[in-house]
């Protein structure tokens, strides 16, 4: 009768086998850290979406329109975007991980979650940075007050 011994989890031999970078370690850390920035820009979007100003009914073309023409909002609803979707994406491959038991299965969910993150990411992004408050030929009622009467 043989006994084997089983190392203890952070003795030399184990931290020998493993090189690289530690990329679990990294998404949970990541997943704490904009969990914590989410919760403010989140509760600062919905302030100042709901609370501030005439709440809700205020909310239409030309109240986006001058949000996304001051620069601290584009940034703030950048960060809004990147950090959600990645947090987002993050936690479903976790989800892919624990559960997908087989290997084709999850390489395939692994690469359509980051295919799907990545289109949402770049579109996402370029409706912020490329939304024109001032369209031609929109009714002078519906634009904010900053754009030129066409």
């Amino acid at each position: 009768m043989t006994t084997e011994t089983i190392e203890a989890p952070r003795s030399p031999e184990i931290a020998r086998k493993r090189r690289g970078i530690n990329w679990e370690k990294w998404g949970w850390i990541y997943m704490r850290a904009s969990g914590v920035v989410l919760v403010v820009l989140i509760f600062g979007h919905l302030f100042v979406n709901l609370v501030a100003g005439e709440g809700v009914k205020a909310i239409d073309f030309a109240f986006v329109a001058g949000k996304l023409a001051d620069p601290f909002w584009v940034v703030w609803d950048t960060l809004l975007l990147w950090l959600a979707l990645i947090h987002g994406a993050n936690g479903m491959r976790t989800l892919v991980n624990d559960y997908a038991s087989n290997r084709l299965v999850r390489l395939t969910l692994l690469g359509a979650l980051a295919a799907s993150t990545a289109v949402l990411l770049i579109l996402g992004t370029l409706v912020i940075y490329t939304f024109d408050p001032c369209p031609a030929g929109s009714p002078a009622d519906l634009l904010p007050s900053f754009c030129p009467v066409q």
